[in-house]
């Protein structure tokens, strides 16, 4: 085992909490779901204008940064440069920001907020909510949620790369609350905690909605848990494959292979179908977002007690803030050599944009069909969200052929999903290293893939989803002190340069 690991607390007690919560949810599903869902509601209830104005504040920051004199400055030595060409790193931000949550979302989250809209004066089923639906889920997916990857991103990579600090979410707040190993350690293992759990989930729902695909080309092949179960060993094969290659192969091939086959996936779907209809909502629904963006930002529901804006929008924020010790880990780590506005500016703004004409394409398209060919597609979503995206398929030509590249694109998001996880949580329980061992990440993987499939036998996929969400609250405290860190460290930096 790596030294590192072996002498890392934060890898025992980690582990041993993933562990303890997974019996508890394998033995006790009904009992750790409902304790799971009263934490979270008691969270996003309480504090849910306090995640609102955390991110809105972050964005603010991010931007503010970015146009001053400190966005010259680089992620690294004054000489340094990219490690990695911006197409290579705009698809690794894609694979490990985005993922299959995209592609399981393009159709589905638009259709559902077409089916039941954001606000109760909107009837479902008509033109106001489709445009509604359009304009909330470019806001759901856009430069919000990507404002608290950013920030961890923007820190540790600072940090890591400047100041030679280890890469880790507690070295981020030691500007503010100094060195105090207890301290650390328990972030540190939160942090590996909200990731593993995180992470299971995502691969667990993505052996779900691969099984619904393959049973919709196929029709021999059965949608159980036995076909999950199968998904589950060959994804575990592939990534240790990859894994065993390093950071610059696998993982790096493997984005440039998912953002390909995504966009050109996209371009079929944007040429197939209706086109026209698809510029138009692009451009309709970016102005609906760009003009409703404050308040769709601070919007809560205190006068008409409306559910919607938990079930979703708070919900989405909980769930990238919970995220955001892994993904920000990871897109500090391919964003070396770059200048922060650089930085600020890739992250905010490319993977957004491209999450909006996906879902301008993909829920555009879904959206005509069911407003002018008289299809159920947002029925069949409000049914199961699972077959949104092979609903669609079914409405355009070549169906089955797009069907299949759309599972082998699942997949190569979830063996990338795995990768780039298991090496951070190696780097996040082995000190902070640029390069964990292989057994580290092995060890990971391993976890991650078993804990997937024993919450699938025991159906406790949802309840673990819920409580990994509970660590939302606290990490909203930690990405505030962040915000506070890098403005201090920054300006101390810069008047020494100078």
């Amino acid at each position: 085992m790596n030294k590192n690991a072996y002498k890392n607390p934060v890898f025992y007690v980690s582990s041993i909490i993933v562990l303890l919560l997974v019996l508890i949810g394998t033995f006790m599903p009904e009992q750790f779901g409902a304790v799971a869902s009263q934490l979270f509601d008691f969270t996003t209830v309480n504090f849910g204008w306090f995640y609102l104005l955390a991110v809105f504040a972050i964005i603010i920051f991010l931007f503010g940064i970015s146009i001053t004199k400190y966005g010259k400055m680089k992620l690294g030595p004054h000489d340094s440069h990219p490690e990695f060409p911006f197409f290579t790193w705009i698809g690794m931000l894609f694979s490990a920001g985005f993922g299959i949550s995209l592609v399981f979302w393009g159709v589905a989250e638009p259709m559902s907020h077409y089916f039941t809209p954001p606000f109760p004066f909107l009837e479902g089923q008509t033109e106001e909510a489709a445009r509604e639906a359009m304009a909330y889920s470019f806001f759901h997916w856009g430069i919000s949620q990507w404002s608290v990857f950013a920030i961890v991103g923007l820190v540790i990579a600072y940090l890591q790369f400047r100041k030679d600090e280890k890469g880790l979410v507690s070295v981020a707040i030691q500007p503010i609350v100094g060195k105090n190993k207890g301290v650390a350690n328990t972030i540190d293992s939160l942090a590996v905690i909200a990731t593993v759990m995180g992470v299971a989930t995502s691969l667990g729902l993505g052996f779900i909605q691969m099984n619904g695909g393959l049973t919709s080309v196929f029709e021999g092949i059965p949608n159980n848990i036995w076909v999950q179960l199968v998904i589950a060993a060959i994804m575990l094969v592939a990534y240790m494959l990859s894994s065993s290659t390093g950071l610059n192969k696998g993982i790096k091939w493997l984005s440039n292979i998912n953002l390909g086959v995504a966009l050109l996936l996209m371009l079929f779907v944007f040429i197939a179908g209706p086109t026209v209809f698809i510029l138009n909502t692009f451009v309709l629904g970016l102005g609906d977002y760009m003009t409703g963006f404050i308040e769709y930002s601070l919007r809560l529901t205190p006068y008409s007690g409306g559910e919607w804006v938990y079930d979703w929008t708070i919900f989405y924020w909980a769930w990238a803030i919970a995220w955001s010790p892994f993904v920000g880990a990871f897109v500090a780590r391919v964003s070396r050599g770059r200048t922060i506005r650089e930085f600020v500016f890739g992250v905010l703004i490319v993977p957004p944009a491209i999450a909006c004409l996906w879902i301008a394409v993909f829920g555009g398209t879904a959206l005509y069909s069911d407003l002018n060919n008289g299809t159920q597609i947002a029925e069949a979503v409000n049914v199961d969200v699972t077959v949104a995206l092979f609903e669609t398929f079914a409405t355009l030509p070549l169906t089955n052929v797009m069907s299949i590249l759309s599972i082998m694109l699942i997949f190569t998001f979830l063996v990338t999903s795995a990768d780039s996880a298991t090496y951070i949580l190696g780097s996040m329980t082995s000190k902070g290293s640029l390069n964990p061992s292989l057994f580290t990440k092995m060890v990971w993987g391993t976890l991650i893939a078993a804990i997937a499939i024993v919450l699938l036998f025991a159906g406790g996929l949802e309840a673990l989803q819920t409580a990994s969400l509970t660590s939302a609250l606290p990490f909203t405290v930690i990405l505030l002190l962040m915000v506070v860190s890098i403005i201090k460290v920054i300006k101390r930096d810069y008047k020494v340069k100078k």
